[in-house]
């Protein structure tokens, strides 16, 4: 056990090493890292601790963030290369390699482009620096609604770092409590940060379920991950946002031949190894499904099974006996459908202890079965009919919706409908992405309002 990479929590006054560690094992169930898990109390006082310190200027701030992408990217952290660091989160999370470096390399994307995604949120008649209204005149400052904002990581994929990095360019001090299924992600982001910041503008505070309640109840705003039981447990709290199940959507009405978009919705269903809450889980058709389900389990079916290792690889590997869980209840999930490629197809085992998750097709006889909304961490599609007599109501709670139609008045009422946060129209894959467009509306419109400010002469 000596030879375990230590990935220490990252308090506001420096790296701190617990008594108390866990084992973090790989997905063959080899050991390979030892995370801190830091207690409640300390999780207050760090918290305070950010509370009490002042942030940085708004410019330098911007800058930092764009040269710490060098140090992430390029330089020895907490003891390990970049590449050394995208083999042992690959190992751990499941993700192939190749999915796991693309992630990374995303988040250093966002250090560089964060300020891009900022200028795209601010109300056109708000400032962000009340230094720059003129005397005599009054207006509208756009405001942080406090000052340290906390984050619950989750560990499908290392480009979920990448959002968080919007507060700390607006000025909040930000504390990551990180995911035990990837922590280290946050963990050599953070160190990179603390190059060029103060070590209290972010913190790592690895913590059990105590710890996590405590950073959410003592820090000013919180960003939690999870599925439809953490929604539940924290839509009455307006000080929490929640980024939930995406059960994102594709929609092709009967003027378009969805055999001109299979690439589209193959790339929508399968790129990160199907894990991302904008992948597609769902596709709807208005005509007979049955041929389309079938190209798509036929493409979807050359995915290889690879190793983790492998560049190559595509699909997320688990170990074997939570991979038969999860195919278990996928089982349980398409009773009463017709499985193109049933859950009996999903673990190949590797014989390693691991198993990959190949894909699924179900084809579903309406638009409205309970299964439509049912989302898994690999690529797993549920195909049904639609019609207009169906309406909206099998494409409401939907991330991204993709719409391939010429129906413009259908993308209007689509674009009108508050339960669907992102409308794609056209052949877009459903995990595109770019600084200006919002993931779940911008970030920054939950950590910012607007606050009148005048400026007497």
């Amino acid at each position: 056990m000596t030879d375990l990479v230590a990935v220490d929590a990252l308090g506001p006054h420096g790296g701190y090493r617990t008594r108390r560690r866990e084992v973090i094992d790989d997905v063959a169930g080899v050991p390979v890292a030892e995370l801190s898990i830091v207690p409640p109390l300390f999780v207050d006082q760090a918290v305070k601790e950010q509370r009490r310190t002042r942030p940085l200027p708004e410019q330098q701030r911007l800058g930092m963030l764009a040269e710490t992408a060098t140090t992430f990217t390029g330089e020895v952290v907490g003891g390990l290369t970049f590449e050394e660091y995208v083999g042992l989160a690959s190992r751990v999370s499941g993700l192939p390699v190749a999915v796991t470096r693309a992630g990374a390399l995303a988040v250093a994307e966002a250090l560089v482009t964060t300020g891009v995604a900022i200028d795209a949120a601010v109300p056109a008649g708000a400032l962000l620096d009340r230094r720059e209204q003129p005397a005599g005149t009054g207006g509208a400052v756009w405001a942080r609604r406090g000052e340290v904002l906390g984050v619950h990581a989750s560990g499908n994929a290392p480009g979920i770092h990448g959002l968080w990095l919007q507060a700390l360019a607006l000025g909040f001090r930000v504390a990551v409590r990180p995911s035990r299924r990837e922590p280290f992600t946050g963990h050599r982001l953070i160190l990179a940060l603390r190059e060029r910041f103060r070590p209290a503008d972010a913190v790592y505070l690895p913590t059990d379920y105590a710890g996590a309640d405590e950073l959410v109840a003592t820090a000013d705003l919180s960003m939690v991950y999870g599925g439809q039981a953490v929604v539940d447990k924290y839509a009455g709290d307006p000080t929490v946002l929640v980024n939930g199940p995406g059960r994102t959507k594709i929609l092709i009405t009967a003027d378009q031949d969805w055999r001109d978009y299979l690439d589209v919705i193959v790339d929508s269903v399968a790129a990160f190894g199907g894990t991302a809450c904008v992948n597609a889980t769902a596709i709807l058709y208005q005509g007979d499904p049955r041929p389309l389900a079938e190209a798509l389990a036929a493409r979807l079916s050359e995915i290889p099974v690879l190793p983790i290792t492998d560049e190559r690889a595509l699909l997320p590997m688990l170990p074997i006996n939570r991979a038969t869980a999860i195919a278990e209840h996928v089982a349980a999930l398409a009773a009463g459908s017709v499985p193109i490629r049933g859950a009996d197809q999903i673990v190949a085992d590797l014989g390693d202890g691991s198993a990959a998750l190949r894909p699924a097709v179900h084809l579903l006889d309406r638009p409205d079965a309970a299964a439509l909304g049912a989302e898994q961490g690999f690529p797993c599609v549920w195909v049904a009919p639609w019609s207009r007599a169906d309406g909206l109501s099998a494409l409401r709670h939907t991330l991204v919706l993709g719409v391939l139609t010429a129906d413009e008045d259908l993308v209007d009422d689509l674009a009108a409908e508050p339960t669907v946060r992102n409308v794609y129209w056209g052949r877009l894959p459903t995990h595109h992405a770019a600084p200006e467009v919002p993931h779940d509306g911008f970030l920054a419109d939950f950590l910012m309002w607007n606050k009148g400010f005048a400026r007497a002469r």
